[in-house]
């Protein structure tokens, strides 16, 4: 690994020291008006080790852009990572990480319930062949089942 700090926060950190799951603050970004936007890592699969897989993402994905904003507007967006072990969670002006937390997990929550996955067709979605709701329950539900380990980043 290069010393050189690297311009996106996660290429800094070291992937081998890290324990999924796990959600943590990976940056403060403050516009010129002072709204400040919080990016948080929401780590589901040991990276290098683990990944999901597309269909299970993709609808991962869905779900909770769509549920995640019944519990809060302060949502910017929910977007999957390219290594496919987790997502970024990026709120507004809300930096209550406890109630993050409570957020992730209310929308989880919801993804159990869920009996469908939200703009699952060719006009609201780029892909739409590439979806599993089974999929992406069985995430949520892995997720859930280890909430007590999300605030242990570290090995």
């Amino acid at each position: 690994m290069s010393d050189k700090k690297m311009n996106v926060e996660s290429f800094n950190l070291d992937h081998t020291r890290v324990k999924a799951p796990y959600v943590r603050l990976a940056d403060i970004k403050t516009g010129e008006n002072g709204d400040r936007i919080h990016k948080y890592d929401l780590r589901i699969c040991q990276p290098n080790r683990e990944h999901m897989e597309m269909p299970a993402l993709h609808s991962l994905e869905h779900l909770m852009a769509e549920l995640s904003r019944n519990h809060s507007d302060k949502v910017v967006d929910i977007s999957p990572m390219g290594c496919q072990t987790g997502f970024y969670v990026a709120m507004i002006n809300h930096d209550d990480y406890d109630d993050v937390l409570r957020l992730i997990e209310s929308t989880l929550q919801d993804v159990l319930s869920a009996t469908e996955v939200p703009a699952c067709n060719e006009v609201q979605c780029g892909w739409a062949a590439s979806h599993s709701l089974e999929g992406a329950q069985q995430l949520a539900r892995q997720l859930l089942d280890k909430r007590n380990e999300w605030t242990q980043v570290f090995a």
